[in-house]
């Protein structure tokens, strides 16, 4: 089988169960949004000497692949007959707890973090902004499709985390948080 089928030559796509609709639907930029996480976090772990950081990455793309198929899928049946689930509660509370864990390490934020600091923290931090870009992409589709609850919980918490681990990343290589201390500082 060949990777092209020239299917989508003409802006269009097709999303799981056959519906086709334009490459710049509301479901095709959330699901895509997610993909590109998904890869920025993989670039992200690779950065990372991090052994515990990069288990955590494999299994958070893991969870964003299975995001991304819920995305793809507008029909509640096909979803439920490919086992297609959305994100849980659970998952959203194993993320606090990951943040948790992490934040154990560092010291409390009194200022603005500028991105930067060593490669790995400054890759994390890209990361979550195509988080935040992802979430705002679904938080869209959300408001002209009902999506499950927890997908925008885990979005959100999801960013937090990629901040936290940019913070550890840093932490853990002995290179400073950049704060921001405004224009004055």
């Amino acid at each position: 089988m060949k990777i092209y089928t020239r299917r989508g030559d003409r802006g269009e796509t097709d999303l799981f169960g056959g519906q086709r609709v334009a490459k710049d639907d509301l479901r095709v930029e959330a699901y895509g949004a997610v993909d590109e996480l998904n890869s920025v976090i993989g670039a992200a772990a690779t950065w990372s000497g991090q052994t515990d950081v990069r288990a955590l990455c494999f299994e958070l793309q893991g969870a964003l692949f299975e995001l991304g198929a819920y995305l793809a899928s507008p029909d509640a049946g096909r979803r439920e007959k490919s086992a297609i689930s959305e994100p849980t509660a659970e998952e959203v509370a194993a993320l606090e707890t990951h943040i948790d864990a992490f934040e154990g390490e560092l010291d409390p934020l009194r200022h603005f973090v500028l991105p930067g600091g060593s490669q790995a923290s400054a890759a994390f931090h890209v990361a979550r902004t195509v988080c935040r870009r992802a979430e705002r992409c679904a938080v869209a589709l959300d408001r002209r499709e009902t999506l499950a609850p927890e997908v925008l919980r885990y979005l959100n918490r999801l960013s937090d985390l990629l901040f936290t681990l940019a913070r550890v990343e840093n932490r853990r290589e002995g290179v400073p948080d950049v704060e921001w201390l405004g224009r004055r500082g």
